[in-house]
């Protein structure tokens, strides 16, 4: 496997300078921070929340969850919910299932980025496949995808209805 083409050739036709990293294959935040021996603060989780029947995107720590009341305040949506893998597929091209990058601009959705991510020097995210990361910095990240940065994940401990992923 290798990243694919259109999330390459989305960083290269914006001059992004990153580290393409490989690792066994892994699904979750936690198993990648695992094998790749990285801090959960600095994996950039991709979750896909359908906001009012419109798809956007949320991007936390892999050490956090996203706390939906608060992320729908922050939205002014009435009703937002995880979205079903089914919902999405056919939105992220040329990605496996749960391997998406935090690109909304590439893939034509709002991007919502929690602040808690901001606090690292780096972030390293899937690049398309259960394999692939990408490494770069924060503040390219932000140049790259001008996400609307607010406060909207915590810590892990459990898992109320209310908070996902």
């Amino acid at each position: 496997m290798a990243i694919p083409r259109n999330l390459k050739q989305y960083m290269f036709h914006h001059n992004v300078s990153y580290t393409h990293k490989t690792h066994s294959v892994a699904f979750t935040s936690q198993e990648i921070a695992e094998v790749e021996r990285l801090p959960g603060a600095e994996f950039a989780k991709t979750v896909v929340l359908r906001a009012d029947g419109r798809l956007i995107v949320a991007v936390v720590s892999g050490d956090r969850i996203v706390n939906l009341e608060t992320l729908k305040d922050l939205v002014g949506c009435k009703n937002l919910s995880l979205a079903s893998e089914k919902e999405f597929i056919q939105t992220f091209t040329g990605c496996q299932p749960g391997a998406m990058p935090p690109f909304g601009k590439l893939f034509g959705l709002p991007l919502y980025c929690d602040s808690a991510l901001g606090e690292q020097p780096e972030i390293e995210f899937n690049a398309g496949t259960h394999i692939d990361t990408v490494r770069m910095p924060f503040e390219q990240f932000v140049e790259l995808e001008h996400p609307t940065i607010v406060s909207f994940a915590e810590k892990r401990v459990g898992q109320p209805a209310s908070r996902v992923a």
